[in-house]
């Protein structure tokens, strides 16, 4: 079975206005579009269009009977678009989140209450692939000798000296960033971005200048310099990362296609008016630096790729334009054209047509799913 699936975009502040209605061919309406949820998630299930004007939370349990699959989605597709930076954020591991979830759920929190950290049991990996020529995001933590360095460059302001003394102790980067979130003072916030803001430093030209980007649209806020602790990444078209769980990350600016486990655990690290945790978001961080998290898709058939980081939760192919192509399902899928216009046919000989931002649930049955090259898709479905 190939059937239509939709769902109206998430007005988040920080929200593309034009990005998501530019791939779709539409006029904006003025309003920030952030999010197009493809998926059951309860928090936004997509519309299932076969007349019954259910969602597909509701829809999938009575197919997943029929072909012996589950009758919930381990995964969650997006198309994100970010007129403005997200908040720097990480997500649990899964055992961190059934620890966490449960610990809250014996203590009484609502689910729905702001200082709620843990909203489900599972953990939240997610990779994020470039649409737009460009993507900018912040992922994982610099190289140490490469922080020190930046910072070094910031002078000798008192608050940047007590940050240089942060990052030459013991664990350093969990003294900084702790320090960052949860003693450090708004002047010394201040001082430290002023300070960032009239540097000079050729090799990190792109940093600060983030910072004082950063500082317009977040004033003062301790994320302004935890970004400066991190890999600064600017994706091209087709590239992606994979963000596991405990590495912090915040997304900037573009558009891309996401898909991660189906979870809505998030722990906040700056740039937001949110409540942030400081001891659990410290008990969660991965404070080792490392390189960005690139991910590489691999090739899959004619015509088609998967970029599949090794967890049983989601793999996301990848059948590019002009040439027809044929791509392996494993279990439910979702197929989400985002250039040109496709035909997908499946094994049955069922076929429907996706234009850019039109999605259609595939069940395993159609598998192998082919296309006729006319445009680009990708398609979310379980990991091997």
């Amino acid at each position: 079975m190939l059937i239509a699936i939709s769902n109206t975009p998430r007005d988040y502040a920080w929200g593309s206005p034009t990005l998501i209605a530019d791939l779709e061919g539409r006029e904006p309406t003025g309003a920030p579009e952030a999010e197009v949820w493809f998926g059951d998630h309860p928090g936004s299930p997509a519309e299932v269009h076969d007349g019954s004007a259910r969602t597909l939370d509701a829809w999938l349990p009575a197919v997943a009977a029929e072909q012996g699959v589950p009758a919930k989605l381990p995964y969650l597709l997006k198309l994100l678009a970010a007129g403005a930076p997200l908040s720097i954020q990480v997500h649990p591991s899964k055992e961190q989140a059934v620890e966490g979830f449960a610990r809250e759920e014996r203590a009484g929190v609502p689910r729905d209450a702001g200082q709620r950290n843990y909203k489900d049991d599972n953990h939240k990996p997610e990779v994020i692939v470039a649409l737009s020529d460009t993507f900018t995001a912040l992922a994982g933590l610099r190289d140490l000798e490469r922080t020190r360095a930046l910072v070094s460059a910031l002078g000798d302001a008192p608050a940047v000296e007590a940050l240089r003394a942060h990052l030459t102790g013991d664990d350093p980067l969990r003294s900084a960033i702790g320090w960052l979130l949860g003693e450090a003072e708004r002047a010394q916030i201040e001082e430290i971005v002023d300070a960032a803001a009239s540097a000079e430093a050729p090799e990190f030209d792109a940093e600060l200048a983030l910072t004082r980007s950063l500082h317009a649209a977040y004033p003062a806020d301790p994320g302004i310099v935890v970004a400066l602790l991190m890999n600064l990444v600017e994706l091209r078209r087709g590239e992606a990362i994979f963000v596991p769980a405990g590495v912090l990350h915040a997304y900037v600016a573009g558009l891309g296609v996401e898909i991660m486990a189906a979870s809505d655990n998030v722990l906040r690290g700056g740039l937001t008016p949110k409540h942030i945790d400081v001891d659990e978001l410290l008990g969660l961080v991965d404070f080792r630096p490392a390189e960005p998290p690139f991910l590489t898709a691999t090739a899959a058939g004619v015509g088609a790729e998967v970029f599949a980081p090794g967890i049983a939760d989601f793999a996301l192919g990848h059948l590019v334009a002009g040439a027809a192509g044929s791509l392996e399902l494993n279990g439910v899928a979702i197929a989400l054209g985002v250039t040109g216009e496709t035909v997908l046919t499946g094994a049955s000989g069922q076929s429907i047509t996706v234009l850019p931002g039109q999605a259609a649930l595939v069940t395993p049955d159609e598998s192998p799913l082919a296309t006729d090259g006319g445009g680009e898709v990708f398609v979310a479905m379980p990991g091997a």
